[in-house]
């Protein structure tokens, strides 16, 4: 496995590769980084050339000076496949990758091969299971009240800001995504089963895939049949 920093405006992002073939790049979800993928990174490499990337202010990459954002993020992964040099890629996204994913579908759809969404959501309150996410709202007051003095505070607000605001995508901006989509989750996932069917029904070309007795972190959970699922859709069977 290789590592490499990439700068997209004022972060410095870290990345990681292995494998040859066509590119495939994994977005992990909130608070992790790309080591999330330890179970994909290796079985996926045989394959196809395999990049993960730590999101900005997550992992190894710094924050930057242009605050986190879903949108910002879509952008940073637009720089690295710039830097790269590649012009089309699978993209996988989980979770708070899935929505960058998504957002950088709908921007830059002619660098998009195929997408594989897993545990994305459109919506941010009605989406995710209430007792995942109603919690989040007082505790991002009060890390907003800490943050004022706090550098740390500011830090994690920003971060699970990206779980509590809208990131402007909605479900009829999904009927325009062209690119073949994957829509996986977990039996027991975090997201919402009619969120995620209602994703899957806006999509013009998906495929719908649920990991049994897996919950939202499926691809950590039960790695062996999720990268079977995966790999199938991505190898056309």
């Amino acid at each position: 496995m290789q590592e490499y920093r990439i700068a997209s405006g004022t972060a410095s992002l870290l990345c990681r590769e292995a494998g040859a073939g066509e590119p495939l790049i994994l977005l992990h979800g909130n608070g992790e980084d790309g080591l999330y993928f330890r179970a994909q990174f290796e079985p996926f490499s045989h394959f196809y050339r395999v990049i993960t990337v730590d999101s900005r202010g997550h992992g190894g990459s710094t924050p930057g000076e242009e605050g986190l954002s879903i949108g910002r993020m879509a952008e940073d992964l637009l720089d690295v496949m710039d830097a790269l040099g590649i012009e089309r890629a699978h993209i996988l996204g989980f979770s708070d990758g899935g929505n960058v994913a998504l957002t950088f579908a709908l921007r830059w759809p002619e660098r998009v091969d195929k997408l594989i969404l897993n545990g994305a959501n459109v919506r941010m309150l009605e989406g995710v299971q209430p007792w995942v996410q109603l919690p989040l709202y007082p505790a991002y007051g009060l890390l907003s009240l800490l943050g004022r003095s706090d550098p740390e505070a500011a830090h994690r607000r920003d971060v699970l800001g990206l779980m509590v605001h809208s990131y402007g995508v909605t479900f009829s901006d999904l009927s325009r995504i062209e690119a073949e989509t994957l829509v996986i989750t977990g039996e027991h996932d975090l997201i919402r089963t009619a969120e995620t069917d209602r994703i899957a029904a806006a999509l013009p070309r998906v495929r719908r895939e649920t990991i049994a007795g897996a919950g939202h972190f499926c691809a950590a959970q039960a790695p062996g049949r999720f990268n079977l699922a995966v790999l199938r859709f991505l190898r056309g069977m």
